[in-house]
């Protein structure tokens, strides 16, 4: 279960505090242009170190191509990649050797195979999403050719929560500011949240919203794969993410049907629907509408603070962990939300290929 993906196929590989993290990415049509820049800028916005909110771990997450791209473009073949770590301090991790960390892996994995890699976590280790931000950036490049946009951004930290649907928002401006929110006073309310938090060697949860545009109507699987329940698996499987909606979400639970029922009219550019409380997804399949949704993170697991647990022999002991550790994984979160999405939608764009003649 390291692969994500029916055509368009992901497989990553790594840990945290090993030599490198990698992915292999199977199904990419050849010919495609890639835009490493563009690779690296999304990494760039995943990466440690980049701001005052988060961890002052310095990677330089520099993507190195190793098969499947020749003079700039895709073969077809399968495209291998890395990204070595540079920056470890696995010594941090020396005194949670036999410890289980309140609400990580530690204790779930060792009942699973029996070992675990206690260095900032292994396998289980947020790190891993930088195979997915690579794979996702060329998800985008071959989307863009299609018409298709994706975007994430910051909407809520704790109880900062930004007022306003996306439609009302620049979304051009979600990256001036370190938390990625593209309202610049909310953003300052949500900064001011998060060094609070760390001031208090605490950490804070949130909410990020995404969106895609551009998606022509029928994308997507009728039973088993619908994009909507495609685009949940991807985002339940990002670390810290405890939730999912899409359209109007829970709380569209609150209204009537009749005020719920996106109503079909025709236009100049065919059939729409007046509103979009289905999000642009309707029967599993994309309407044409935008796509929107919104994915809950938990705060961070991680204190820097003390903490009662137990360890391997089930003796109940105190920990205070030490080590560099984001107070808040949104501002990071943003471009992993954008690239599962993406891959999510890649995939369903090349499987729409196969049902029509």
């Amino acid at each position: 279960m390291n692969t994500f993906g029916h055509i368009f196929r992901l497989t990553s590989f790594g840990e945290s505090h090993g030599k490198g993290i990698g992915g292999i990415i199977d199904g990419c049509p050849a010919g495609l242009e890639l835009d490493i820049e563009k690779i690296q800028e999304d990494l760039a916005r995943r990466k440690p170190g980049q701001s005052k909110i988060t961890t002052q771990r310095k990677e330089p997450d520099q993507v190195e191509f190793i098969s499947g791209v020749f003079e700039g473009k895709t073969q077809g073949t399968p495209i291998a990649f890395a990204i070595w770590n540079k920056d470890q301090h696995s010594k941090d991790y020396n005194n949670l050797k036999d410890v289980f960390r309140p609400s990580h892996a530690d204790y779930t994995y060792i009942q699973k195979y029996g070992t675990r890699d206690h260095r900032g976590g292994g396998r289980s280790s947020a790190r891993e999403t930088i195979a997915r931000v690579v794979a996702g950036a060329i998800a985008k490049q071959i989307l863009a050719k299609a018409g298709v946009s994706v975007q994430a951004f910051v909407s809520r930290v704790g109880e900062v929560e930004l007022k306003k649907s996306y439609t009302e928002l620049d979304l051009s401006k979600t990256e001036n500011n370190i938390v990625r929110c593209p309202d610049e006073a909310t953003a300052k309310k949500m900064i001011s949240r998060i060094e609070a938090a760390s001031k208090d060697r605490d950490t804070v949860g949130g909410v990020i919203t995404g969106v895609a545009k551009g998606i022509p109507a029928g994308w997507g699987e009728p039973v088993f794969n619908k994009l909507h329940a495609d685009l949940g698996f991807a985002m339940l499987g990002i670390n810290a993410v405890k939730g999912f909606e899409y359209g109007s979400g829970f709380n569209g639970t609150k209204l009537s049907g009749s005020q719920h029922n996106d109503v079909f009219i025709k236009t100049k550019d065919g059939v729409r629907t007046k509103t979009n409380n289905s999000g642009g997804i309707q029967g599993g399949i994309s309407n044409g509408e935008d796509i929107y949704f919104n994915v809950a993170f938990k705060p961070i697991a991680t204190l820097l603070k003390e903490q009662n647990t137990v360890d391997v022999n089930s003796n109940e002991i105190k920990i205070n962990p030490k080590g560099r550790h984001d107070p808040c994984v949104l501002p990071r979160a943003v471009p992993i939300v954008e690239a599962m999405a993406a891959l999510v939608l890649v995939d369903h764009y090349l499987l729409s290929k196969l049902n029509s003649i």
